[in-house]
Parts: structure tokens; sequence; C-alpha cells
């Protein structure tokens, strides 16, 4: 193959692209061009048009364009200009009215066409279509200059740089990374978005030009950029992360627009979405009509103009409804928060082993989640005009894994085997590396965090915890229900430390909790903690120790469920017949009427935590949930004012 045909057969196989280089980066010609296009292609054919343009200082007195078409490629009628064909290579000559073109100025003629093709091997009266001379390019693109690095995230770094010059055309650029030889990425423009890398790391980069005959410039100037902190702390340093249940819209009544009015939303960083379903070989899905998943709260539902964020009534045929829709409303007025979309929980972990369990599954896993939640492609349910390709773009930062759990029991009937502990690992890089990619392409980070266990033993059952933070942003800390109504003798659902006396059956507190994670390699910084929005609580207590470590003949009824009442249902008993108590050294709060008894986290109790959190160097506090507050956000302020 002549350096001709290597030369013009790729340019002008782009179709709408320009026969005589990429157009962004043409040079001024002294030879005449001629640029291809197609003004409509239906497939089996097409119409295309050529543009003939004199030499900036030379005119034409005469022009002719010869260019081959491939095999099942062929013109049928043509105007503006004279035709000849011999077997696929095709001649077209001015017609007397169009022959004489000023230097700088252009003429053009048509055809129809039938088949895929598009021309190759173009030239003009004997010369190349791109305007250079037909002889082999041996002469570099001019260094790149400027080279400047924008706002970073905690794994991306945006460059951006002056475009340089050629004797032909430029094409792209390499970018290069610290003292490597080999680029880390091509760009065809002058700007990239460099991911995948490490937070609160410097980096250097250089870049160089490219042009079409391989020829490459001397590397740029060098930049240096540093990467943020992961999981975009807040003001005072701290992450702040309220889950929102979508169930919460029904019996609780509680509204995206609740975050707003109780004053939450301003003092969140993060918001995780609970929660997404996955079917049974681990991809995600929502359908109604198999009992699965809950596509009216997250998406359908159509809110009245008093439970909406904008104060707007929504309409039927909207793209977007339900609780999807109100977080982009919320977002909007809230520029500094995340979303997250939180994968699983305690009734839908059932399924996550499967997903985890070889690397097509853990492929097809992510790519399906990254499809419908990240990308929004939400499937249409019953014929609602809601849902469909790209109705929820925009809507999720990222993924918050909560697989409950890896490798030990969970919820009665959920898959578990031995090699989740592994899995769990692959499962988790699979993610990063397909977030980072899709990435890539958006120049945004997209945040991995996941929900873990208090209990030590299932920390070693099911997790490589010094392997894990490579991938994820941060991860939040089961700092609640380390005893609960399903016991038989009252205990702390959330203390801080062991307190004295403890029954058992094992020893939990907050703090041995967060060793079982620092002691294997987690670092303190990247763990949140989570705290209570709610209480757990016994009846049939024995008036004995102010009701602390006995036994009870069950759990205390609540509203919702039986052993669990929201905060905000548990204020009102202190005075009404309860006496509150409270273990200082252990960090905790009861309340006792001399029969039934409640375990719950009030604002002194939050102060104390956000003062553990701090003093200890954790990242910050995770809520569960935030329905659970008081309609001023009474909790959600403690928190706030505790770590800022």
């Amino acid at each position: 193959m002549s350096v001709r045909q290597r030369r013009f057969g790729i340019v002008l196989i782009a179709g709408s692209l320009a026969l005589s280089g990429f157009s962004g980066t043409a040079q001024a010609a002294a030879n005449p061009t001629a640029t291809f296009s197609k003004v409509s292609d239906w497939g089996t054919g097409f119409t295309g048009q050529v543009v003939v343009r004199a030499g900036d200082s030379t005119p034409l007195n005469g022009w002719i364009v010869k260019f081959d078409l491939p095999a099942g490629t062929s013109i049928g009628s043509t105007w503006e200009a004279d035709m000849t064909r011999v077997g696929d290579n095709y001649t077209f000559r001015n017609r007397s009215y169009n022959g004489s073109v000023a230097a700088g100025a252009t003429t053009s003629f048509g055809f129809n066409g039938a088949g895929p093709g598009t021309p190759l091997n173009c030239t003009i009266n004997g010369n190349p279509c791109d305007g250079s001379s037909g002889e082999p390019d041996a002469q570099a693109p001019t260094v790149p200059t400027g080279l400047a690095a924008g706002t970073t995230t905690s794994s991306t770094v945006p460059l951006s740089w002056n475009a340089s010059s050629d004797n032909v055309s430029v094409i792209g650029y390499d970018i290069f990374q610290g003292s490597s030889t080999t680029p880390v990425a091509t760009s065809p423009s002058t700007s990239f978005t460099v991911g995948g890398l490490q937070p609160t790391t410097t980096y250097s980069f250089r870049v160089r030009a490219r042009d079409r005959a391989g020829n490459v410039s001397a590397l740029s100037a060098p930049v240096s950029a540093t990467t943020k902190e992961t999981g975009n702390p807040g003001p005072g340093g701290k992450r702040k992360v309220g889950y929102f249940t979508q169930w919460g819209v029904y019996d609780r009544a509680y509204y995206i627009k609740n975050l707003d009015t109780s004053g939450s939303a301003a003092k969140l960083t993060h918001i995780n979405y609970a929660f997404g379903n996955i079917d049974s070989a681990g991809r995600c899905f929502q359908a109604n009509q198999l009992g699965q998943g809950d596509a009216w709260a997250d998406y359908q539902r159509r809110f009245t103009g008093d439970l909406t964020v904008n104060g707007q009534a929504d309409v039927y045929n909207q793209p977007l409804a339900g609780n999807l829709n109100q977080i982009k409303q919320l977002k909007a007025k809230y520029p500094h928060l995340k979303v997250n979309l939180s994968l699983g929980g305690w009734t839908w972990s059932k399924y996550f082993s499967n997903a985890a369990l070889t690397a097509a599954s853990r492929q097809a896993h992510v790519s399906s989640c990254l499809d419908m939640w990240i990308k929004g492609n939400l499937p249409q349910i019953g014929g609602e005009p809601q849902g469909g390709p790209g109705s929820a773009a925009g809507v999720f930062d990222g993924i918050d894994l909560d697989w409950e759990w890896p490798g030990s029991e969970g919820n009665v009937g959920n898959v578990v085997r031995p090699e989740d502990k592994q899995n769990f690992t692959a499962l988790v890089q699979e993610w990063r590396r397909q977030l980072d990619a899709y990435g890539a392409t958006t120049g945004k980070h997209h945040e991995l965090t996941a929900f873990m266990p208090a209990d030590p033993d299932k920390v070693v059952a099911g997790y490589e915890v010094s392997q894990l933070f490579t991938s994820f942003d941060f991860i939040t800390l089961q700092g609640y229900d380390l005893h609960g109504g399903w016991e038989t003798v009252t205990n702390n659902q959330s203390a801080l430390r062991l307190p004295a006396g403890d029954p058992g059956p094992k020893p939990y507190s907050i703090e041995i909790a967060a060793n079982a994670w620092t002691s294997r390699g987690a670092p303190a910084n990247r763990i949140v903690l989570g705290v209570p929005f709610y209480s757990r609580g016994w009846t049939g207590v024995a008036n004995v120790n102010n009701g602390l470590h006995q036994t009870a003949t069950g759990p205390a009824p609540g509203r919702y469920e039986a052993g669990i009442n929201d905060y905000k249902l548990i204020k009102p008993l202190v005075g009404s017949g309860y006496q509150l108590y409270r273990d200082a050294n252990a960090g905790h709060a009861w309340l006792f009427n001399g029969s039934t008894f409640w375990t719950y986290d009030d604002p002194t109790e939050i102060a104390r935590k956000t003062a553990w959190i701090t003093s200890n160097g954790l990242g910050g506090a995770m809520i569960w949930s935030m329905d659970g507050d008081t309609a001023n956000g009474e909790l959600m302020t403690a928190v706030h004012q505790g770590i800022g």
C-alpha cells in the first residue's frame, strides 16, 4: 500500500470527516483540498457531497477529483460534476461554470450512492485531497504548550493544553504520567481527564502531539496536581451520611421533602438511598410484578405539590417521578450533596454470593447495576410513562454495597459460600474498574462505599480488609443493633464501650467493632460510624437495676415492628412514666418504666459519639435512618454540631 493510501484511506472512511484531515486541527493549505461528507444516510445508501477548495494563494482553473469506493458500494446519479467510472475508481471533472475557483474559495458537487462504504484514496488534480504534497511526511508537530491541571477529585485529574501545529495535521495527543515512557492515554482534542488515581496523592503529567504519519513532538513541560481526599468530606472534614428508605413514604409519611424542611439536607454530605435489588443471577432489576423492588416509590409515584421539594405537583407524563425525581430536586437546591444507591440490605442480600461467584457474574452484575442506577436506564413497569433510557441519569453519584454478610449468616435463605470472602474483594474491584471506566467518559468520579458489620467474627469470615481500601472511597460501620429484642436479656444496642457486667451473648461495642477493622488495616479516617435514629426495646422486664441486663418476656410493642420505635416516638416517653438513665463510662442511655425498656440515642449520646469519632480519627457519622428523627431534625443537628 502506498503512502497516499495509508494516509487518506483512513480519513475518508470516517464519512463525515474531511478528506483533508480532522477539521479541528487542519492547517492552512497551499494546495487545493477536497472534503467528503454524507449529507444523508439511510443504511442501504447515502447522499454524498464533496467540497473543493482552492489553495490559500493559488486559484483553480479547472479541477479533477478521483477516488475509489470499496466493493459493494457504487454511485448512481451525480450533479455539479461530470463523472466517469473504471471499475471501482471514479473520476469527477468540473463543468464549464464551476471550474474557476478563486484562491481560498470553494465549490462543490454531489452524488447518490448505494451501499455502506465511503471514498478511499482521494486525489485532486493528482495530489492528495488533504492538501499535502503526497510525499512521505517526516516533519513532527510542534510541542504542546500551556499544559494545566483543573480541579481534581479523589481519583481524577483534568488536563488541558494549547493545540500544536503541523505541516499537514495533528491527529491527537499522548498523555504521560510521571517518568513513564508509555502513554497512559491518548486524546483527539486538547483536553483529557486522567482517572483511576489514588486519593491525596501528587501526580505529574506531560503531553506530546502526534500527526497522521506517526511523527511525534517532544514532550511538553510537566504539570503536577494532587488528588483530593476520598469521599468528599464536609466542611468540618467529616462525612455525614444519612440513609433514606424508599418505603418511608408509606406508613411513616417521610418524604425527600422532609430532608429539606427539617434542615437535615443542609447538614448532610451524603444520602444513601435504600435499597436496590438483585435477581438470582446477581443482576440489578426492578420488577414489581414479581414482588421485587419498588418502582412505584422509586420513580413512578406522582407527588402533589405539598410533597415535592420545589413545590410543583408532578404531572402524568413526566419522564421521571417518585423519590428519584425528588432527589434531583433536592440536589439542585443543595449542590454539595452526594447521593449513592444502596444495593441489598438485610432483605435483598440473598443473591449477592451468586453475583460475586465468577468473573463473568461479577461483570454482569456491575454492568447491569451501573446501567440501571448510574446511567439511569430505568425499566418501564406496567405501561407507566416513567422510566426508560436515561430517565434517572444524574440522580446517583455512586454505589453503596450492603451485602449482609459475605461468608456468614444473614437473613434466612441467603446464599452463603466459603469463597465469599475472596469473591467480595473481586466484586469490589470490578465495581471500581467499571465505575472508573465510565467516569473517564464523563469526567466524574463515582463513589464506591459499603456497609460493614460490627461483629469481629463476621469481619474475619467475610473481608480481606487490607485489600479493599484501594477500591472503596469509605465504608460505613454498623454502630447499632449490637443487641435487640431477638435476645432474652435487655442491653444497649449502641454502646461506645463494653458496659460493666455485660451479659453477652458476645462482647459487642462500637470500640470493639472499630478495632476489628483498624487492626486489620482499615484506615480510621475512611471509617464512618453508624448511629441509630431509632430505639430497641423489651417488655416483661424485671424491675431490677433500672431494667438493665434483665430477662424479658419478649420485644416491646412498636408502631411498625415489634421491638423497635423511631426516636421521634420514644422522645415523648421521657417524663411520661419512663425514667431516663445513662452510663457515661460505656456511653449509652435507656428508658425504663418498671416493665418496658428502651435503649436509644438522644442529642446527649450523639454528642458523646461524635466526640469519640473525632478523638479516634474516624471519617464521620452515618445515620440509619433519617425518617426516625423529629420534624426539626433534632438528632441530625446534634451530629452536625458534633463533627461540623
